[in-house]
């Protein structure tokens, strides 16, 4: 190329923006297109049957997988079929709006396949939908909350942004089950049992930049056994692939080799050890047999970041010579990354870690390079000290929790990252 070509070299134009984006529902991970959707009529008449209160089987279906209240008298469910095209309303190019026989708007679009209502902005932005995944005892309700908590109190106005939950039940669950037991009383939470579904705890990570679609942040908290069962994995797989992102939590004391030198090394106040656990690598193997297996390459491309949770456990492992981790290992401090995605950091962050993880459980190193072909390896602390008789002993001073969502970020083309030398 000559020397004044090089100027007149024409820019990457950006793709062009699609009409609309397929939909995947928030609730029950199903994946459709907007003209799918159904609505909720805004009123209802005793005199016509069609428009009459009842029952809706869908809703209360997904309703009793989660242990919710039934419930009976739901307005009537509009199919957009039934209305004549004069009378739906579209905002750019998706539907969203009906107009009724009876000359009512409803603006209440519903999920096809659960009745759950979607975001308002569903088929108009892509559904970007980050999953939280992990064997049981991970510390993956701990690691939500401790996300949850620095998104909306940090990390969102660093990069422009609010992190809000998308309803008002969602904003009480979240806390009075999570935040405030956690951070306001210090006691850890109970691990999420198997029988009892958690419905999913769904925030949405708005930019003030309105160029930039709201990313949605599904915590899908599945009981970590669930993880390691075909069955239930069948069920409930279906979130993860659809997901745009994935967080794999995987506890240190997971890893038996780990679990004994820890032990050994922290002594009389071994703070919360478990006798039953799930290896790492059997997670990914089930995830193998339910999802990844059917995927066009047998690998998948959803960015994953493999999350190394209670690091602050690692300072006992940790020597000069770096026999596991070195003492003055940058894991161990607080970052704060601003506007844009440090690279430099998270590069030697992720190079540190895949060499722990290759010493203390190759199987598992072994098994994520075959199945995921975009991964980076993070460490953090969601409490910052490991609890004793179920009950934290200081304030709850989170470690670097944000860093893998930082990253998905990052992949996500959401924000830029940088080297920094």
């Amino acid at each position: 190329m000559g020397f004044f070509q090089q100027f007149f070299k024409k820019k990457p134009q950006p793709e062009p923006r699609p009409l609309f984006y397929d939909i995947v529902c928030p609730y029950c991970f199903s994946k459709f297109s907007p003209e799918e959707v159904v609505f909720r009529a805004t009123h209802h008449r005793e005199d016509d049957e069609d428009f009459a209160l009842g029952e809706d089987e869908l809703l209360n279906k997904y309703r009793e997988r989660f242990g919710l209240d039934q419930v009976y008298e739901m307005e009537a469910i509009i199919h957009p079929h039934d209305v004549p095209e004069e009378y739906r309303m579209y905002s750019d190019h998706v539907l969203i709006g009906l107009t009724d026989r009876y000359g009512e708007l409803t603006r209440r679009r519903l999920c096809p396949h659960c009745h759950n209502e979607l975001p308002v902005t569903a088929g108009k932005v892509p559904s970007n939908i980050i999953s939280i995944i992990g064997a049981s005892q991970a510390g993956k309700s701990v690691y939500m909350t401790s996300l949850i908590h620095t998104l909306q109190h940090y990390t969102a106005d660093h990069f422009g942004a609010a992190c809000m939950p998308l309803n008002a039940e969602i904003s009480r669950k979240f806390r009075t089950l999570y935040e405030e037991p956690l951070f306001e009383r210090g006691d850890l939470l109970s691990s999420t049992q198997k029988e009892k579904m958690q419905e999913p705890f769904i925030f949405q990570f708005v930019f003030k930049d309105e160029e930039k679609a709201p990313l949605t942040l599904v915590f899908f908290d599945v009981a970590g056994e669930g993880m390691v069962d075909q069955d239930y994995l069948g069920l409930h797989g279906q979130h993860i692939k659809n997901s745009a992102g994935i967080l794999f939590m995987v506890d240190p004391l997971q890893i038996r080799s780990i679990r004994e030198r820890i032990k050994l090394s922290v002594g009389d106040k071994p703070g919360e050890f478990v006798s039953q656990y799930d290896e790492p690598r059997d997670v990914v193997l089930t995830l193998f047999g339910d999802f990844i297996a059917y995927q066009d390459k047998t690998k998948t491309a959803i960015p994953t970041a493999v999350v190394l949770t209670k690091s602050d456990m690692l300072t006992a492992l940790a020597d000069e010579e770096g026999t596991y981790i070195k003492s003055n290992s940058n894991v161990f401090n607080p970052k704060e990354h601003r506007n844009y995605l440090d690279l430099t950091e998270v590069a030697n962050i992720d190079g540190e870690i895949r060499r722990f993880i290759e010493k203390v459980d190759r199987p598992f190193k072994g098994t994520m390079d075959v199945y995921f072909s975009n991964t980076a390896y993070f460490a953090v602390s969601a409490l910052g000290s490991n609890p004793v008789d179920q009950k934290l002993q200081g304030l709850v001073s989170p470690i670097r929790v944000d860093e893998p969502f930082i990253w998905l970020l990052y992949k996500l083309k959401y924000i830029e990252g940088r080297e920094l030398h």
